[in-house]
């Protein structure tokens, strides 16, 4: 039978090893059960999650202030309580009709502060801006904006970061009327009602085009049994969905 001295060489070459044994095998545990960041940030929203057949209707606003006595005008005709995705800099300048806005019963939310490409942004910056837009739009509305359309419709992983450090979920859409490059009221109207659905959320800014269309398509949107209704009411938390069940 053979037997095995330990040196004191040899004792201490083997704890060093199990150290190191043991660190490695505790970052490898904590980097493979870790969730990443990109598994925390939550999606963009494209659509409603109610299954009602309603639809919500956002318009991006930060220009186009004379046409939205109009639009307002044809949202309370056919019963239309729709989202108004503001900047901040407009809201200062336009205090009273964004108060109009509120007082009839539609949803303000946040647009950023300025009109500006918020992908270029890193994710404190964004938050800046759209903690600004919040604070300006309450001191107004006396309300709290917790929904973010970020202007152009741009996203990134670091808007994402910017967007949710404050709670808000980033709202994109499922239907476009791209009314931006003034189409006929026609083909808004068309563009809408081809691919409209439960849950959509229809993008629209004030535009005169717009404007025109609005009658009929709302008229139509009312015919085929769609309620027009503010963001939260079609986008709801698992939370919210439980309680309400």
């Amino acid at each position: 039978m053979k037997v095995y001295f330990l040196t004191r060489k040899r004792l201490l070459v083997g704890m060093l090893f199990l150290a190191v044994l043991s660190s490695f095998l505790i970052i490898s545990f904590g980097y493979f059960h870790k969730p990443s960041q990109a598994s925390r940030l939550k999606e963009p929203v494209y659509q409603g999650n109610s299954g009602q057949k309603a639809v919500a209707i956002t318009v991006n606003v930060d220009w186009g202030e004379e046409f939205l006595p109009d639009m307002l005008k044809n949202f309370k005709q056919y019963q239309a309580r729709v989202t108004f995705f503001v900047t901040g800099s407009w809201a200062e300048k336009n205090p009273e009709l964004l108060k109009t806005m509120a007082q009839e019963g539609h949803s303000i939310q946040n647009h950023g502060y300025k009109h500006v490409h918020f992908a270029g942004l890193a994710p404190d910056q964004a938050a800046q801006q759209i903690k600004k837009a919040e604070d300006v739009i309450f001191n107004i509305t006396g309300k709290r904006s917790q929904f973010f359309a970020s202007p152009y419709g741009e996203q990134n992983r670091q808007i994402l970061q910017g967007v949710q450090s404050l709670n808000y979920d980033l709202i994109m859409w499922s239907v476009d009327t791209i009314d931006w490059q003034r189409p006929s009221p026609e083909t808004i109207i068309k563009r809408v009602m081809n691919k409209v659905h439960n849950d959509a959320i229809i993008l629209m800014h004030p535009t005169e085009p717009t404007s025109k269309a609005l009658p009929e398509l709302l008229k139509q949107l009312q015919d085929q049994g769609y309620k027009m209704v503010p963001i939260e009411e079609i986008v709801i938390t698992p939370g919210e969905k439980a309680a309400n069940q």
